[in-house]
């Protein structure tokens, strides 16, 4: 029953996302080695799921395993310079041949139909063609990279034509030119100038690791693109990431999200889409407004998007001295120098939890999501210091608690300290949400 009830509920919270997704452009990039491991079959039901819930989808596959496989069965040994492939006329033989192979196992397991499977009744229409134009990168350093080369145009007049129809397009490593040559092409060029051609919604990256980590191995869930090169000026390792370079060429040509995930945990990519806390790393452009801890310079800001809703019961009456000696507790969003929301956090570390309180935004600036991310950002200090769940006291925006994920409880579910100070007068009702 249990299991029934956790599904029931996790189908239903992901229809806010089903929504949102149907009719967008996802340009979805895995290696060789996802295409290669055990969970790859399950990667593929999948996104025949994103496909049949109106999702227009580019796959870009890599291939470097399998072409190393292929030179060395050559005989042949691989020369590299600056982590590029020194394509020669040999390798490239083998290139050409380890993409296309690799092309038509994708395909095929795109059209598989059998009965009591994921992909029954999908009847999922693939194509694939020439519509990386490339050329070649030449010689960087004296090495003269041979067959080698780097995305020049994406024709996405064509690829667009294709997704209206709902196929799904399958791109290969490889491109092409005008005088008939074909190149040798990372993946990643690839993806990343596809979702630039296209505008596409998202562009999401499998990598072997959970998503981008910090350099204590932690998971970062979500960050900016310039958190991203911060990362990589304190991680060494990162500079020779192949994905990481191209989260950061994603965000240099303007792609406004990109997701890393991992190929080899089942259900991430369902996860990540489907689902609040998601499975990787969701990376966004920098916000033009700014989330900052407030100070004491705020406490005007602060006054006059609160004090209307004071007035109004809404919001608990406050006043300056009591803001002043708070301040620290307060999290605000800042748009041009001008406090546009604010939300505060108070924690019972004793019970590990903690109150969100005096969630505001200023009337000129309401939608766009600014309350939500606010209170995504006290949750994650939440979890920063310890507290395994938050709660809050409401007399009018109890609905819009319970879609944020918090359920209501009963006064005597709060901390002591807390149960003390609640006006009965005012009749709050109490929700809570646990924290992951």
């Amino acid at each position: 029953m249990s299991e029934h009830t956790d599904y029931v509920k996790w189908f239903r919270n992901s229809a806010p996302y089903i929504n949102a997704h149907r009719g967008k452009t996802f340009v979805i990039m895995f290696g060789g080695e996802a295409v290669a491991h055990p969970n790859f079959a399950n990667i593929v039901h999948d996104i025949a799921l994103l496909n049949s819930l109106g999702v227009k989808l580019v796959l870009i596959h890599g291939a470097r395993p399998q072409i190393e496989d292929r030179v060395r069965n050559a005989g042949i040994e691989s020369r590299y310079h600056n982590d590029l492939r020194v394509t020669d006329d040999v390798e490239l033989r083998c290139v050409t041949d380890a993409a296309g192979s690799l092309r038509a196992h994708i395909e095929a397991l795109l059209s598989m139909g059998v009965a009591n499977s994921p992909m029954h009744g999908a009847s999922i229409r693939v194509c694939s063609g020439n519509y990386v134009t490339a050329r070649p990168i030449g010689v960087v350093d004296g090495v003269d990279l041979r067959h080698t080369g780097i995305v020049r145009k994406i024709d996405a007049q064509a690829l667009q034509q294709q997704l209206n129809q709902q196929h799904i397009v399958v791109l290969s490593p490889l491109g092409y030119s005008p005088t008939g040559e074909i190149f040798n092409l990372t993946a990643e060029d690839v993806a990343v100038h596809t979702a630039v051609a296209l505008k596409a919604d998202k562009l999401i990256l499998f990598t072997a690791d959970a998503g981008l980590l910090d350099s204590d191995g932690e998971l970062i869930r979500q960050c900016e693109y310039r958190d991203v090169d911060r990362e990589v000026e304190q991680q060494k390792a990162l500079h020779s990431d192949s994905i990481v370079q191209a989260v950061v060429d994603a965000g240099d040509l303007g792609i406004n999200r990109c997701h890393m995930i991992s190929f080899q945990e089942d259900g991430a990519l369902l996860q990540e889409l489907f689902s609040r806390d998601g499975a990787g790393t969701l990376i966004t452009q920098e916000h033009y407004e700014q989330f900052r801890t407030a100070n004491i310079d705020d406490v005007g800001g602060l006054l006059a998007i609160i004090e209307p809703l004071e007035a109004k019961g809404v919001l608990l009456k406050r006043s300056r001295e009591l803001l002043e000696n708070e301040i620290e507790h307060f999290k605000i969003l800042v748009r041009d120098g001008m406090v546009v929301a604010c939300a505060a956090l108070y924690p019972y570390p004793e019970q590990s939890s903690g109150e969100i309180a005096c969630v505001a935004t200023h009337p000129d600036y309401r939608g766009a999501d600014r309350a939500e991310r606010l209170l995504e950002l006290l949750e994650k200090e939440a979890r920063r210091i310890g507290l395994h769940s938050v709660f809050v006291l409401t007399t009018q925006t109890a609905h819009w608690f319970q879609e944020q994920g918090y359920v209501e409880c009963q006064i005597d579910d709060l901390p002591p300290a807390k149960k003390q100070l609640y006006n009965f007068q005012r009749k709050s009702k109490a929700f809570i949400k646990t924290l992951n």
